[in-house]
Order: C-alpha cells, then sequence, then structure tokens
C-alpha cells in the first residue's frame, strides 16, 4: 500500500492538467467532476494509508518513498521523495478531506462563474502544492510546495482580476509571502552549511551534533523559518496580507484560510521540532509572536462589519494560538488545534458563502439580520462552528484550545503572561464570533425589500458539505480529550514519534510551586468556559436584546472603535514607512539615477563623439585635390619648422 503514496498528490495533480487542457473544449459538469473526484480519490487513499500505517508498531511509523534523484551534486543529495509519518498521515487527512469538501461546495458557489474551468484547474493545483508540502521528506521539495501554494494563492485571490481590489489583494499575499520566503531561504541554507544535507531526518539526527542548543546559529536558523512561517501563516507582522484576500472567491477563503495554506508555517515548525528544542529563545520568539498575534487580531475582529473579514481576522487569531503552542514546545497541541481549526473555520467560511449567496453578494453585517428562519441548514450549522471556535465543551475547539491555554501554563517553556493572553483572547473570540451570529440571523431584517424577496437556502451541492464539517466541528476533538476526562490523549499518543520533546509536558513552575495538576487544570478549564459564556451573553445583550446599548457604548469609545475599525492603521503606517519610501525611492532611481545620470552619461558621451565626428569627417571628403593640397601644406609647415625652428 505504501507504494502508491506518490499518488496522494499525483492525481489532484492530474486533474490540474486534465482541466487546464479542457477548458472551453468540454461541459461545466465533467470539468467539476473531475476536478471534485481527483481530490475525493486522494482522501480515500489518505484514509487507506493512514490506516495501514497505524497498524505499524510506533517506531516503524516513518515511510520513505523516493521517487527519483532530483539534483545530484557531489555529496550534495536531493531527492523527489515523499515522506509518510503520523504527522504527515494527519495532514493530507485534513488538507484533502477538508479540500474535497470545498470542491464540491464550489460547483454550487461557482455555478454562473465564467471562468468556472479556471477556477477548478487552480484548486487542483493549490491541492496539489499543499499535499506535496507537507509530504516531502527534505527542506528543497517542502519549498517547492511552499511556492506553489504561494503561487496558486495569488491566482484564487485575484481570480477577479477584473476587479482592481482582487488583482491588488492577490498581488499583497504574493510580496508579504515573498518576504517571508526570503527568511525560509536563508534559514535553510544556513542549515544546509552546518548540517551539509536538506533531508529531514538527516537534520534532525544531525542537529545535536553540529549545533550548540541554545547557539547563536540554531537560534538564528529557527527565527528565520519562523520569519517564512510569519508570511505563510499570517503572524505579525506579516499578516496584512490575509484580510484583503478575502476579495477572492469564498470557497477559496474556505480552503486558503483554514485548513492548507495558512497552517503551512505550523506545521513547518511542528516539522522541525528537533531543532526548535534545542533554541529556547527561538521557542520564546514564536510564542510572543503567536500570543500577541493572537490578541491584536481578535481586538480587531470585535469592530469589523464585513462577515469574511470577521473570519479573516479570527484565522489570524486562531492561527497565533497554534504558535503560541509550538512556542511553548506543545507541537502536539498546536496541530491539534490545526485540525480542529480546519473544520470549523472552513464550516464558517462556507456558511457565510451560503449568507452571501442568499443576500445577493451583500457581505456588510449590518444590512443582514433575521436570517434565521430563511437558512434552515446554513444558520444551525454556522452555529454549531461559531459554539466550536467559542471552546463550548464537548465541540472540537474546546478540547484543542483548552489543551493551548494549559500548556502556555504548564509547560516548562509557559509562562502566566502568555496564559493571561490566551485567555482573554478566547473571551474576545467569543464575544466578535456571536456577535456576527447575533447581526446576521437574528433580531429585525435590515436588507431592503429586492434582496429580502429572493433570500433562500444555498443547494445541496453547498449545504451537504456544511452539514459534514458540522459533524466533525462536534466530534473531531474527541481523539484529543486531556487525561482528567478518564482517557488517553490518543491524537498526543499518535504523533509522538515525530516530536522531539514531550508534546511541551515537562512540568513548569508554575506547577512546581502550586502543587497537583489535575486540580488546577480543571480549575482554569472552569474559568476559561465561564469567560467564554460571560462573553457570550455580554454579545447577545448589546446586538440582540438592546441594540441601544451597543450604539451608546460606542459612541462612548468612539476613538477606541474607529482605532479598531481601522485596523489599528497597520495598512497606513506600511504605507507610509515602507510601501511610499519604496516607491518613491523607485522613482528617484529611475528618473535621476537611471535616466539624468546613467542614460544622461551615455547619451552624453554619444553627443560629444557625435560631434567631434562631425568635425572630423571634413577631412574625409573623398576630394584627391584637398588630399594633395593638404599634404603640400604638411610638407611646407614641416620644412618651416625644421628650418627656422
Amino acid at each position: 500500500m505504501f507504494d502508491y503514496i506518490f499518488l496522494v498528490p499525483l492525481i489532484p495533480l492530474a486533474g490540474f492538467i486534465f482541466n487546464g487542457l479542457m477548458i472551453g473544449r468540454v461541459p461545466r459538469p465533467l470539468i467539476s467532476f473531475i476536478g471534485c473526484l481527483t481530490v475525493g480519490l486522494s482522501f480515500l487513499l489518505s484514509v487507506l494509508l493512514f490506516f495501514n500505517l497505524k497498524n505499524l508498531p510506533p517506531e516503524a511509523r516513518f515511510i520513505e518513498q523516493v521517487l527519483f534523484s532530483w539534483i545530484p551534486a557531489g555529496s550534495f543529495q536531493v531527492d523527489i521523495a515523499f515522506l509518510l509519518d503520523p504527522l504527515s498521515a494527519v495532514m493530507i487527512l485534513v488538507v484533502s478531506g477538508v479540500g474535497f469538501l470545498i470542491h464540491v461546495y464550489s460547483v454550487g458557489y461557482m455555478h454562473h462563474d465564467p471562468g468556472y474551468g479556471r477556477y477548478f484547474c487552480f484548486l487542483n493545483l493549490f491541492t496539489f502544492s499543499m499535499l506535496t508540502l507537507v509530504l516531502a521528506n527534505n527542506f528543497l521539495l517542502m519549498f517547492v510546495g511552499w511556492e506553489g501554494v504561494g503561487l496558486c494563492s495569488y491566482l484564487l485571490i485575484g481570480f477577479w482580476f477584473e476587479k482592481k481590489s482582487a488583482s491588488d489583494a492577490g498581488k499583497k499575499a504574493f510580496i508579504v509571502n515573498r518576504i517571508g520566503d526570503f527568511g525560509f531561504l536563508l534559514g535553510m541554507f544556513l542549515i544546509f552549511w552546518q548540517v551539509g544535507s536538506l533531508h529531514f531526518a538527516t537534520v534532525m539526527k544531525t542537529a545535536p551534533t553540529v549545533f550548540v542548543a541554545g547557539g547563536g546559529l540554531i537560534t538564528a536558523a529557527c527565527i528565520l523559518l519562523f520569519v517564512g512561517a510569519t508570511g505563510k501563516s499570517a503572524q505579525i507582522p506579516l499578516y496584512v496580507w490575509l484580510p484583503d484576500a478575502m476579495e477572492g472567491p469564498t470557497p477559496v477563503s474556505a480552503l486558503i484560510h483554514a485548513a492548507t495554506m495558512v497552517t503551512a508555517g505550523v506545521y513547518m515548525i511542528a516539522r522541525t521540532n528537533a531543532l526548535y528544542v534545542m533554541a529556547p529563545d527561538a521557542l520564546l520568539v514564536v510564542a510572543i509572536v503567536g500570543a500577541v498575534t493572537a490578541f491584536f487580531a481578535a481586538t480587531i475582529g470585535l469592530a469589523q462589519n464585513d462577515i469574511k473579514r470577521v473570519l479573516a481576522y479570527s484565522t489570524v487569531s486562531q492561527l497565533g494560538y497554534m504558535f503560541l503552542a509550538c512556542g511553548v514546545a506543545a507541537f502536539s497541541a498546536g496541530i491539534f488545534h490545526l485540525m480542529t481549526h480546519a473544520f470549523f473555520k472552513a464550516l464558517l467560511f462556507l456558511g457565510a458563502g451560503s449568507v452571501i449567496h442568499a443576500m445577493s453578494a451583500e457581505q456588510d453585517m449590518r444590512k443582514m439580520g433575521g436570517l434565521k428562519k430563511y437558512l434552515p441548514i446554513t444558520y444551525p450549522t454556522m452555529l454549531i462552528a461559531t459554539l466550536a471556535i467559542a471552546g463550548i465543551p464537548g465541540l472540537s475547539g474546546f478540547f484543542s484550545k483548552d489543551e493551548i491555554l494549559w500548556k502556555s501554563f504548564s509547560s516548562m517553556n509557559g509562562h502566566l503572561v502568555l496564559w493571561v493572553i490566551g485567555f482573554v483572547t478566547a473571551g474576545l473570540t467569543a464575544f466578535y464570533m456571536f456577535r456576527l451570529i447575533y447581526l446576521t440571523f437574528h433580531g429585525k431584517e435590515r436588507m431592503d425589500e429586492k434582496t429580502r424577496h429572493h433570500l433562500h437556502e444555498s443547494p445541496r451541492t453547498m449545504t451537504v458539505p456544511l452539514i459534514f464539517l458540522a459533524i466533525f466541528s462536534v466530534i473531531g476533538g474527541w481523539v484529543g480529550m486531556p487525561h482528567i476526562f478518564g482517557v488517553a490523549n490518543y491524537f498526543e499518543h499518535w504523533l509522538e514519534p515525530v516530536m522531539a520533546h514531550g508534546g511541551g509536558e515537562v512540568e513548569g513552575p508554575m506547577l512546581a510551586a502550586g502543587g497537583g495538576d489535575t486540580g488546577t487544570e480543571v480549575l482554569l478549564m472552569v474559568v476559561s468556559v465561564v469567560l467564554v459564556l460571560v462573553a457570550i451573553f455580554a454579545a447577545r445583550y448589546y446586538y440582540l436584546k438592546n441594540t441601544q446599548a451597543a450604539t451608546s457604548l460606542r459612541e462612548k469609545l468612539s476613538g477606541v472603535h474607529k482605532l479598531l475599525l481601522n485596523k489599528y492603521y497597520v495598512d497606513e503606517i506600511y504605507g507610509a514607512v515602507i510601501v511610499r519610501p519604496v516607491v518613491y525611492g523607485s522613482i528617484f532611481l529611475w528618473k535621476v539615477v537611471d535616466v539624468v545620470i546613467i542614460d544622461g552619461f551615455a547619451n552624453g558621451m554619444a553627443t560629444i563623439i557625435r560631434d567631434i565626428s562631425e568635425l572630423l569627417k571634413n577631412i574625409q571628403t573623398g576630394q584627391v585635390r584637398r588630399y594633395a593640397t593638404l599634404f603640400v601644406v604638411g610638407v611646407l609647415i614641416l620644412i618651416a619648422y625644421f628650418t627656422f625652428g
């Protein structure tokens, strides 16, 4: 069975090639059938590979398939090869499984779009690139997939390129990610310089012998890799591309911003966890950036009115949670939240797409309200996803979020401040997500009469994926229940062979001073749930029961509200400090250095030579009499010089 690992990414690539060659030559149903079928087959194969891997002993769950030698150069050897282990098995299930549901959903959502074939073509290429990224057994092949998803995100975010806002958003995503990718490349070069290999197994095995734990080189390498992760996974300071990426079709938002591209940075850090545990300073940087990003993005989400932008900043915030987990060396908890987040965030985006579909492309929540009775499937599924992301007990988000909060408190790499930031962010998340629910589905209907007349539930191709994702949003976290429930944490146990550090299990100073860990964990869990419930009821009060109170509060805090609504003016600051100076500097180099100095020098030399030539050409007239006269005059001058000189 393991001989067929290469088919997992190859089948979606075949769909891309077929649809790419057949655009405009085959009917739409065949294009969507091929697009969905290839990803569905990839998912079925991933399931079979997962269970075959599960049947092996834990120490034997590392299967490498080398297809061919890619770059042989002396001692340097890079293969086109795939690695199936517990970590990559989880990732291919998430990517292909959620990706398949999004493909099916797209059949209904993009039904009338003139770029239908091109859309499925890009979607299949994206899936191939992401599967290549997570299955690669070396840094260089991972980087190929890394750049592939970057290219596809540019194509998909700017899919409606006739809109300037969409084409600008695609360019913004591409450029910002190139900045992060430069850091990734430098980190990869530094690792190769020290280890002499880019093969994951070789690097992880050799690193302890060539790097000094806590030393400058290993810290620099890990931080440079993390720079790449901040770009791909939208963390401070490179998060600014993701909210603008909402200009793409909504299924693209679900695919890129829930289950695939934005999780690549988290996956990369988990994959290289053996390096990060050797660099505690780098881990601290990851934890701080993750915690600050989680809180920062959550505060912005409080004031946004575009339904997709609320979810975009929610994604940035939840990714911050994942990096917080990795930063306290709880890599398994980070991947666990990656998986559960893929379920409920994909559901939220697809649910938002269903709302937008019903509202005739309207995305402003202030023009919605009362949609509950019009969308009998979209509403309960989105409510389930909202309860999950808020952290209501029993749902998937509760288990993964609480695991991160607990590790940030109890881990040797954790700290009380990190826990407090994560704790407060959990309350903010519950508030802004239920604000979205109440403004969209409850209360007074605020849409115009024409929109109200056309309100309807989405077709089955869109609602069936919502139902499946809702099921996984409920049960997806049950595989990672904490030990205090009297069961083993199967998810953490599954990833144990891949993790160099025991998931952040080392007892930290907070526990050492406070006694038993079980009682503390239960207490923190209860406190977190209470905060979430308070936030939910606060959102209900302000946006359902007493909307005037919300208006009054907004007016009292108008300065804060304006700051949050304008996203702390980060884009404006970047524009003033970075973008415009670069643009003006480029114009100066063009019009002054290039045109005036360089072109002026070149053109000036040409003018001087031309003028001299104009003078000298009179000597070469081609007239023999003039040549004879000049000859005689020259001879006379010489005679006079030697006679009288």
